[in-house]
């Protein structure tokens, strides 16, 4: 019995604890509903905001030009209007002379008239500046997405291969922004501390500590690939497990078509359709890092971490085969408007 009794008094502090757990993780995620709601309500607010603005200043533009275009023709009417009734007049006169006698005072009068005439009337360029419909019913939703690309933020990173950390066999383009696999020997470059020598990968130039930031990598036509974040402080000799225990935070295409998050087991992610571009989302402060389907922007995986110290982005194209797979290379994305 006394057994019996201390058995139901763990199992009753047992469902002591996880209820207490679970009261936490409810306050937890309530808080952090209300917390985005807020975020969400704040975002949307200030696109509404930024679409009256650019709204009201289009309409005011609209009647400015109206405005304009309508005072031009209406002086060109008052004008012509003028002209012509002062040539009307003037073949009135002439129709009455017509029945004077005298043929040299006709004539003499008929002269006299015409050079009256001629003295009202004055050139009149009768055309006016066409009314601007073009402006105003263009291609508008690009027009005002490109006005409200300038409002966003973060703005898409156009970040840079660091050479330096390049493998040997990695072919990276002039620039800096597309790397690739090479089928060749390995290149002679000079060795770094900082040159990863097993593991066919590069990382940006740019390291982040702080801040909010975004960037996105084209994917396509590849089989195997593995993008995002590696601490400044990782191995980059030998083999290296791509875990964020040991300091990387990723995800990588694997036999083909599968995806996963690099934790320790893999997590499988449920992609739908093939990635062409995946965007890479940091909020260093929050700990957060978010990988998306850059196309239609739809969420694959999340890290949540508490990030110190400085992190760089990290692109692994994989290898290429002798049979024309992978060949594709790892493109930074470069938004350009």
């Amino acid at each position: 019995m006394k057994e019996q009794l201390v058995a139901l008094q763990d199992s009753e502090g047992g469902h002591v604890e996880a209820l207490q757990l679970l009261q936490r993780q409810l306050t937890e995620t309530k808080s952090s509903a209300n917390s985005l709601r807020a975020t969400l309500a704040d975002a949307f607010e200030r696109l509404h905001r930024f679409l009256r603005e650019r709204q009201k200043s289009m309409l005011e533009e609209l009647e400015t030009d109206t405005a304009r275009t309508l005072r031009d023709i209406e002086d060109k009417i008052q004008r012509y209007s003028q002209q012509l009734h002062d040539v009307k007049e003037g073949i009135q006169i002439l129709q009455e002379r017509l029945s004077e006698s005298d043929q040299h005072g006709f004539l003499q009068g008929v002269a006299l008239t015409s050079e009256r005439i001629k003295g009202k009337i004055h050139e009149t360029n009768l055309t006016y500046e066409d009314f601007p419909t073009s402006k105003y019913m263009g291609p508008l939703q690009y027009t005002i997405w490109k006005s409200l690309f300038q409002d966003i933020s973060p703005v898409p990173a156009g970040l840079t291969l660091d050479p330096i950390t390049a493998h040997q066999r990695l072919i990276l383009s002039d620039d800096c922004t597309i790397v690739a696999y090479g089928n060749l020997h390995p290149q002679p470059l000079q060795d770094s501390p900082r040159r990863f020598d097993v593991e066919v990968s590069v990382l940006g130039s740019q390291g982040f500590d702080s801040g909010v930031h975004y960037w996105e990598v084209t994917v396509c036509e590849k089989t195997q690939w593995m993008i995002g974040l590696a601490h400044e402080a990782v191995s980059h000799k030998g083999s290296i497990q791509i875990q964020p225990a040991r300091g990387f935070y990723c995800i990588v295409m694997h036999d083909g078509n599968q995806y996963s998050a690099c934790t320790e087991p893999w997590t499988r992610l449920n992609v739908k359709t093939k990635l062409e571009k995946v965007g890479v989302y940091l909020d260093h402060p929050k700990g957060l890092l978010v990988f998306y389907n850059a196309d239609d922007m739809s969420w694959l995986y999340t890290y949540r971490e508490k990030f110190s110290g400085k992190l760089y982005p990290y692109f692994s194209p994989g290898q290429s085969h002798a049979n024309g797979k992978n060949v594709q290379p790892l493109r930074i994305n470069t938004v350009r408007l």
